[in-house]
């Protein structure tokens, strides 16, 4: 009878060390947890992004006018029979 509570006191010992401690703690968890919830906000920001670029990769196949556009701003293209007006602030 003493050896039978000593080997499951033993035994409980064990498992609670694990429970509290080893690999799939409670702590253990809830870094996991906190890791998951980091990676679905960066999955979701980076969905964001891929669908933007799909619509513009849309925009770009299916006519000229975001090509335009994107020279516009980003290479300064002036269109045939436009002024082009340039604003300057003076220096302080």
């Amino acid at each position: 009878m003493k050896w039978t509570t000593l080997v499951l006191l033993a035994a409980l010992g064990h498992f609670q060390y694990k429970l509290w401690v080893g690999k799939g703690s409670y702590e253990d968890v809830a870094q996991m947890e906190q890791r998951v919830r980091t990676r679905v906000a960066s999955n979701q920001i980076l969905q964001l992004r891929n669908n933007a670029l799909a619509a513009e990769v849309a925009d770009l196949q299916s006519g000229s006018d975001a090509i335009e556009e994107i020279a516009r701003t980003d290479l300064g293209y002036i269109a045939q029979g436009e002024i082009y007006y340039r604003l300057v602030k003076p220096a302080e």
